[in-house]
């Protein structure tokens, strides 16, 4: 079988890394793709960084290719296909090198080259006999501009997924150059939507807003309100960068216990900034009761969402210009009934509105967050009104097979060739 159950030909995927554990919604993604009937085959720029996946990749049947992620040491594998596909399509190759040389000219980063000979490699060595009729990025930045790269050596069309990082640190020039190129773009928020629709405000392009969701038959709450008692439970799921708010968190933490309010608080997640926290949590000589768990597998996650009595993540904006979307673990919390604490920013006030579905606060405020973490922590009738209003939002907006079937729809709108 040489295409997707609507004829639209094998979906090339081109991802950054695969699989990873941070990014269970590109899995959910192609695992539910795949049930609609749509034939996948993975392109992924590295090998995976955990040696455990979560269960949804054991059910992925796509074909997953790996492409040279460095430059310098695989320079002559990389050279050696890009110059037979240059010698046998010089036209299209010369074409992408003049992109490749505005795109480099604005940067001036190394990259850019690396991209082009990722993209040469991958339509030589890869895609011949893979059946492949498009390809589709997700993440906005390097994953993109190999696909982009790809469709100006082999003829085929591209589309990409917008999410976070890679729209608000990447130079608007380059990215307005790959909406114009590509066939449509999704983004997972309104917010993202409106903030790349005006930088290619005169490009036909389509911009779909999609939310990610998640398995609902996964994360379903008990029905039940649970009444938390001291010492209480909070716990917080994020990749241990600046984003995600965590000085914040820790420093808000010690206020409450300066306040003699008795708590336990876990951390679950890894990530570059994970020795500057750890450090901060002995700073603030919260070791008693502050608990770094690391990345751990779902089932692990769920039972700490199951016993938390609050969840917070405190995001903000960083000096990069990196930000959150909508952080997939507050719809997890949501559903499974703990309440959430968050903070003003970017999409977030598209899933949590304050006191109605969860409490918000302004980023790097620890006394503001502190008091909203009490709040929701006391007041019973507050959390019995927030609890089933935030299982309710979260069930009936972020149902991952919805939404990945508004998706299958967009691709089916734009076939291949």
């Amino acid at each position: 079988m040489s295409s997707d159950a609507k004829g639209n030909g094998v979906l090339g995927m081109i991802l950054k890394g695969y699989p990873r554990i941070s990014e269970t919604f590109i899995s959910n993604e192609i695992m539910l793709l795949e049930r609609m009937g749509f034939i996948v085959h993975i392109f992924s720029m590295r090998h995976p960084r955990e040696a455990f996946s979560h269960e949804s990749v054991k059910r992925i049947r796509a074909r997953v290719d790996y492409l040279p992620q460095e430059l310098l040491r695989p320079l002559p594998i990389l050279l050696y296909h890009n110059l037979l596909l240059a010698a046998r399509a010089p036209r299209r190759y010369g074409a992408a090198l003049k992109t490749a040389a505005r795109r480099f000219l604005r940067t001036r980063k190394s990259a850019t080259l690396k991209h082009l000979f990722q993209a040469g490699y991958l339509v030589h060595k890869l895609l011949p006999g893979s059946r492949v009729a498009r390809f589709h990025a997700h993440f906005a930045h390097s994953p993109t501009s190999v696909a982009l790269f790809a469709s100006r050596l082999s003829g085929l069309p591209f589309s990409f997924t917008a999410h976070a990082k890679d729209i608000y640190t990447q130079d608007p020039r380059q990215i307005a150059e790959k909406i114009k190129l590509a066939r449509f773009v999704v983004t997972c928020t309104e917010y993202n939507r409106r903030y790349l629709s005006a930088l290619a405000p005169a490009v036909d392009t389509p911009i779909h807003r999609i939310y990610h969701g998640i398995d609902m038959t996964l994360f379903s709450g008990e029905g039940r309100i649970r009444k938390p008692a001291e010492p209480y439970e909070i716990l917080t799921v994020a990749r241990l960068t600046t984003k995600k708010g965590l000085p914040t968190l820790y420093q808000a933490i010690r206020g409450l216990r300066d306040r003699g309010i008795r708590l336990r608080h876990t951390l679950i997640g890894d990530g570059d900034d994970r020795e500057a926290i750890l450090s901060l949590i002995r700073v603030l000589n919260l070791t008693d009761v502050c608990r770094w768990a690391g990345t751990l597998p779902h089932e692990t996650v769920l039972d700490h969402y199951r016993r938390c009595h609050l969840f917070a993540l405190p995001c903000e904006v960083a000096p990069n210009g990196d930000r959150d979307g909508i952080p997939n673990v507050l719809i997890e919390s949501m559903a499974m009934g703990a309440p959430v604490v968050s903070t003003h920013i970017s999409a977030i006030p598209e899933l949590v509105r304050d006191g109605e579905t969860g409490l918000l606060v302004e980023p790097r405020n620890p006394a503001a967050l502190a008091d909203a973490m009490v709040r929701l922590l006391t007041d019973a009738d507050l959390r019995e009104k927030i609890i089933p209003a935030a299982r309710a939002e979260a069930t009936e907006r972020f149902d991952n097979k919805a939404l990945i079937g508004e998706l299958a729809k967009i691709h089916r709108r734009h076939p291949g060739g």
